[in-house]
């Protein structure tokens, strides 16, 4: 997944409040927005700096703080925590974080000490260590690594938390940094390995930006050998300047099968691939011989190989030469060497399922799906002949859950899932690695007591009538009458689903301090697959707005709460949703939390990556595309005169992906109309907002404590 993506962020943030002597002069801002535009700029960060300061002030004393900031705290550092595993050659391996690691230490294990309860970890880098060493402020970002034995990688660290990294080999056996290995310096890019001295590579080549799309990615791939001095890699492929991105991948299956592949992606949500000629299998340094493009639709992404076939999941209906056509939202096996000639279909989703993840082992495509928003998997084999069924085993797992594919092992059957629920920890499970087909292997202790909590899912009518499901935690045996207060949430865009999601800190900071929360399902998601996000998509995103506001009225209507007990809550696109409910609906909450958000939608385009997503939200450039989202904008429909209900919101210095500049206009606008707010920028923590669990648990604390001030004793507001 590329770093361009805007997918949902975790549950709670932060904020600043302007007190009626502080507020300026309706139309007198008290800073421009040329200089709130200026990221780093020293009149930028001083106003930054005051408002946390007011924020703390207000927030910080409350004497429900210290303790809420423990409890997030001892959240994110406990023990008892999941420990999410990955294959990596023929270990284990695990990113962790905790009271002695803040930075994180990666370790390796057996599969057979994994599985027992106490486990025997080897650290093989620890990243504090290395970021007081080199005194950079390191955040760990992944790994991609050489296949088939994986043992060197290119590790990616980046500055503070940023999208931008640094690439450094590094020896998994030997648990050291390559003496004289690869090194490339800080860009947004994309590596893959072609052999043991040589990658493809898309990044800023030359510093100048020539090579960056205008959203801010790379789009020419060149040949780096060992030792060779970047400025003499030879190009590959090359894309546009307006296209959103081009990156090289590597796919390698079970069976020594290996492809190199240009990624071109024109739009957001427009894909093509090519193959390298002359490149298809290892690659000794010969010259390629240019590109072989996959005569393949462009709404499709690639999900990896199986016995020398590429797996697709397809986005839009596609009709291959002489075949009949094929739904969207499908899973198809395609020939890469005649991929619209010869495709099997592996599944394809009734009227109330939606496709979510893949993965692929050595013989088997394991897969996670959605029945009517209720978290499901199964395991894909084919019979090894051409247009045959693929035969299908659905896993038992529990329901009102969300399952996710921790990674697969692409030597073996083995993969592993995670089920959880809003108030079920983590389990983990091990598929294919035994008859028993899946196995439970672990499970989390609770982290917050949920005895009297119960779990539904409700349904709301939407503006025009369309039926939108929404998942309700409450107190059991609730009385309904309009007293609880309720954090409704959602997402709304880019295809991505909300699903149930086990939070300690939700379940602490506000579950256990008498909250209901509300997750909505609305459209711009896939929760019902491809179909259900184009219904929300560009000029027709009004209905995610409505869908959302109509959540939020059936929750009043059924007496569970009322407009003074209810709060709202979104990051990043959903920093946007909650934007716009907060003005076109300010009478209907009583709190807003938007955090890392969109909210210029005239200029987003030109502010940080906001170029890459006009194939979702529309752009200025087109007429009707432009009316829009001057219908919607949130900074430009701030009004003298509005009751707005006081927000908090959260934004970080290092976003790289939408920027603060966002939140602090926002911010700098109700200044201005005298509306007061609360404002947090952290100076790290890139689009995430922050990157350690002492940051992570002081903004949670920030958040519960404006939360319940907002919603539980909305009388002295």
């Amino acid at each position: 997944m590329r770093a361009f993506h805007m997918w949902p962020l975790a549950i709670l943030t932060s904020g600043m409040l302007v007190s009626a002597t502080a507020r300026a002069a309706p139309g007198h801002p008290l800073i421009s927005s040329a200089a709130l535009s200026d990221v780093h700029g020293a009149e930028a960060l001083d106003w930054v700096a005051a408002q946390n300061k007011k924020t703390f002030d207000v927030l910080q004393s409350d004497p429900r703080y210290p303790d809420f900031y423990a409890s997030a705290l001892a959240a994110r550092q406990s023990h008892e925590r999941l420990a999410k595993p990955r294959f990596l050659g023929n270990h284990v391996w695990n990113f962790w974080q905790d009271d002695h690691h803040p930075r994180g230490i990666w370790r390796q294990t057996t599969l057979a000490s994994y599985r027992q309860e106490l486990t025997g970890w080897v650290t093989k880098l620890d990243v504090d260590a290395l970021a007081k060493r080199e005194h950079e402020n390191w955040i760990f970002q992944g790994a991609g690594c050489l296949e088939p034995k994986e043992r060197f990688c290119l590790v990616s660290l980046s500055e503070g938390g940023e999208d931008a990294d640094t690439l450094r080999e590094f020896d998994t056996q030997a648990g050291l940094f390559v003496l004289n290995g690869f090194v490339l310096p800080r860009s947004k890019q994309t590596a893959a390995w072609v052999d043991r001295d040589t990658l493809l590579v898309s990044r800023d080549w030359d510093g100048t930006g020539a090579t960056l799309t205008t959203s801010g990615y790379p789009f020419v791939v060149r040949r780096v050998v060992r030792g060779q001095p970047l400025d003499q890699a030879i190009e590959i492929a090359r894309g546009e300047k307006t296209d959103v991105a081009v990156d090289p991948e590597t796919l390698t299956d079970g069976d020594s099968n290996s492809l190199l592949i240009i990624h071109r992606s024109p739009t957001f949500f427009t894909n093509r691939f090519a193959v390298l000629k002359g490149m298809d299998t290892a690659f000794h340094g010969a010259s390629p011989g240019g590109l072989r493009w996959l005569a393949l639709p462009e709404h499709i992404d690639l999900q990896g190989m199986l016995h020398g076939r590429l797996i697709l999941s397809l986005n839009e209906p596609w009709t291959p030469a002489a075949s009949r056509t094929i739904p969207s939202g499908s899973l198809v096996s395609v020939d890469p060497s005649a991929p619209d000639q010869d495709v099997e279909i592996l599944y394809t989703p009734a009227a109330t399922e939606a496709l979510d993840e893949v993965a692929v082992t050595r013989n088997t495509v394991v897969v996670t799906y959605f029945d009517n928003v209720r978290g499901r998997a199964m395991v894909l084999r084919s019979s090894g002949k051409p247009g045959k069924i693929w035969s299908r085993v659905v896993l038992p797992l529990p329901d009102l859950s969300t399952v996710h594919i921790a990674d697969a092992d692409r030597n073996s059957d083995a993969a592993f899932l995670t089920v959880e629920g809003y108030t079920d920890p983590p389990q983990l499970w091990l598929v294919g690695a035994s008859q028993a087909g899946a196995e439970k292997i672990r499970q989390i202790p609770a982290q917050f007591d949920a005895s009297n909590l119960a779990v539904e899912q409700l349904w709301a009518k939407s503006s025009d009538g369309t039926r939108i499901p929404y998942f309700l935690v409450r107190p059991k045996g609730m009385v309904a009458d309009g007293s609880h207060p309720t954090l409704l949430t959602a997402y709304g865009g880019f295809q991505a689903s909300y699903t149930p999601t086990y939070s300690p800190e939700t379940g602490r900071l506000w579950l256990n301090q008498g909250g209901v929360y509300a997750v909505a399902n609305i459209r711009g998601g896939g929760e019902f697959g491809p179909a259900w996000h184009e219904a929300g998509r560009k000029t027709h995103r009004q209905r995610v707005y409505d869908d959302f506001a109509a959540v939020g009225r059936d929750l009043i209507s059924r007496h569970i709460t009322s407009a003074s007990h209810l709060g709202i809550r979104g990051r990043s696109n959903g920093g946007l949703l909650m934007g716009v409910e907060f003005t076109q609906h300010p009478d209907l909450w009583n709190a807003a939390v938007i955090g890392v958000p969109l909210l210029d939608m005239l200029h987003y385009e030109t502010m940080a990556a906001g170029a890459s997503w006009a194939d979702e939200y529309g752009s200025v450039n087109v007429p009707d595309e432009r009316r829009f989202l001057e219908s919607i904008s949130p900074l430009q429909h701030l009004r003298t005169g509005v009751h707005y209900p006081t927000p908090f919101i959260f934004t970080s210095t290092t976003d790289d992906r939408v920027g603060p500049v966002h939140a602090r206009r926002f911010a700098a606008r109700l200044e201005d109309i005298g509306s007061p707010f609360y404002y947090y920028e952290d100076t790290e923590g890139g689009h995430s907002g922050t990157v350690n669990a002492q940051e992570v648990a002081h903004e949670q604390a920030l958040e519960a404590v404006y939360l319940l001030r907002q919603l539980a004793e909305p009388e002295s507001k």
